[in-house]
């Protein structure tokens, strides 16, 4: 899906919309539901949507639509993602994620 995205600096929200197959008043009540989504505004208001948003609004529509997850649980991974994104991995941030794995891992498995 993001392979698609057109080579320009910014894009507007009717063309985010084309791009990705979702509505217009969807892609904005998003925006209110992620904080990691937050589209420039022009001077006359209009949304201007970088690469790294339509991508953003890709990996959304993945994480809601294709795994089923609650808005909730979107907001979390996508959190989660960020946190070890930001460090570059340390013995102690490596250690943390095997743990979070771990423990959803179990949290699956009880569910069964």
């Amino acid at each position: 899906m993001t392979t698609g995205i057109p080579d320009k600096l910014y894009l507007r929200i009717g063309e985010v919309s084309g791009i990705t197959g979702l509505a217009t008043s969807v892609l904005r009540y998003w925006e209110s539901e992620f904080p990691g989504l937050s589209p420039k505004k022009s001077s006359s208001g209009q949304r201007l949507y970088t690469r790294k948003d339509v991508e953003l609004v890709a990996e959304i529509k993945q994480l809601l639509y294709a795994e089923k997850l609650t808005i909730e649980g979107a907001r979390k991974r996508l959190e989660g993602k960020k946190k070890y994104r930001k460090s570059e991995l340390s013995s102690e941030a490596l250690a943390a994620l095997i743990e979070d794995v771990k423990l959803e891992l179990t949290s699956l498995r009880d569910q069964l």
